[in-house]
């Protein structure tokens, strides 16, 4: 693929996210995550700090306003109005991630980028997951987070990202039809996994 743009779902503790960093200097391409919370801020003059809070979590009033024709993907933004800033972030990333598409290849981390870009057929999309236990010990290690609280968390985490996936796509969240590649990433090493997708896309 001379063409190609990767996103990540991925369960709370399986490695998604490094893996998706790996993969992008492996590719030797820009990787984003928290950066799309960046570029929304600076783009809606808002502070990130605004933007952190709420970022991969869903309001129930997007499909409202969209129902009433107020919002249209396809030609652009009109005024944010008094729209909650769940729905105002996710409608910025929307745009930023379909224009970061459009221009360069890259690695996208969440923001339900699997559907925003579902059209286009040069987009790879993988899913990680991993067991409880794997996920427990990846989150104290990794994250420093309570061994005790650990499970707690991490059921926490993925309810939500869940919800803000299933909101925003009218899809579930991590069942395999939404993604090219589903992978357990307790099985083998992250450098294993990275060198595993970049074969698979020199291959599409």
């Amino acid at each position: 693929m001379d063409r190609f743009i990767v996103t990540i779902g991925r369960q709370f503790g399986s490695g998604g996210r490094s893996i998706g960093e790996k993969l992008a200097e492996k590719l030797g391409v820009k990787f984003y995550d928290k950066e799309l919370i960046s570029i929304a801020a600076k783009e809606s003059g808002m502070a990130p700090e605004v933007f952190e809070g709420v970022d991969e979590k869903a309001t129930n009033s997007l499909l409202y306003s969209l129902s009433m024709g107020m919002y249209s993907f396809g030609s652009g933004f009109p005024t944010m109005g008094d729209l909650p800033v769940n729905d105002k972030l996710y409608l910025l990333q929307h745009k930023i991630i379909k224009e970061i598409a459009e221009r360069e290849n890259c690695v996208i981390v969440g923001r339900c980028a699997d559907y925003v870009l579902r059209e286009d057929s040069n987009c790879v999309n993988i899913f990680f997951y991993a067991n409880m236990e794997y996920r427990k010990e990846q989150s104290v290690k990794k994250h420093g987070i309570d061994e005790d609280r650990a499970e707690h968390i991490i059921n926490k985490t993925d309810k939500s990202r869940a919800n803000y996936y299933s909101f925003y796509s009218g899809q579930k969240w991590g069942m395999a039809e939404n993604y090219d590649l589903c992978i357990d990433s307790s099985k083998i090493s992250e450098e294993n996994i990275v060198d595993l997708i970049a074969e698979y896309i020199k291959m599409r």
